[in-house]
């Protein structure tokens, strides 16, 4: 027997719904609470710092428009793990791509690649990890990987 998604479970099966965002109760919801507190004290698959940002995106835009600019930041996640991963930068790069926004993104790779031109992949990386830990620093992102 496999262990399912209880959100997917009472959204979809009990509710009716595509996720907790089209949830009437979703404010009052104890176990999605409990979920996004959770999320913020611990990693998970999804980067829990901006998932009430990300639900509320959702609710104003639809998930049609939310999923585009998902697709962007998987091209500029593959664009960064095929130029600057040195072989243990994939979990960094997944948080920054999820974290950052689109334009902030864009314009790390843009200067690692000016800062980068004939280096090795390992001192890629570094000049990659550089830029987005200072673009982090700036905009009070935490993208440090937690346990």
């Amino acid at each position: 027997m496999s262990v399912g998604c209880a959100f997917i479970t009472c959204a979809v099966r009990k509710r009716g719904i595509e996720f907790c965002w089209d949830c009437k109760d979703s404010e009052i919801c104890e176990r999605w609470k409990k979920h996004r507190q959770f999320g913020k004290q611990h990693d998970s698959f999804k980067c829990y710092q901006k998932l009430e940002e990300d639900i509320a995106f959702i609710r104003q835009n639809g998930v049609g428009k939310f999923e585009e600019i998902q697709k962007t930041r998987e091209k500029l996640l593959i664009e960064m793990l095929t130029g600057f991963n040195e072989g243990r930068s994939k979990s960094y790069y997944c948080v920054t791509a999820t974290i950052l926004e689109i334009n902030e993104l864009e314009g790390a790779l843009a200067e690692a690649k000016s800062r980068s031109g004939g280096l090795g992949l390992a001192e890629k990386s570094k000049t990659m990890h550089s830029v987005l830990d200072r673009i982090a620093k700036e905009r009070n992102y935490n993208v440090k990987l937690r346990e």
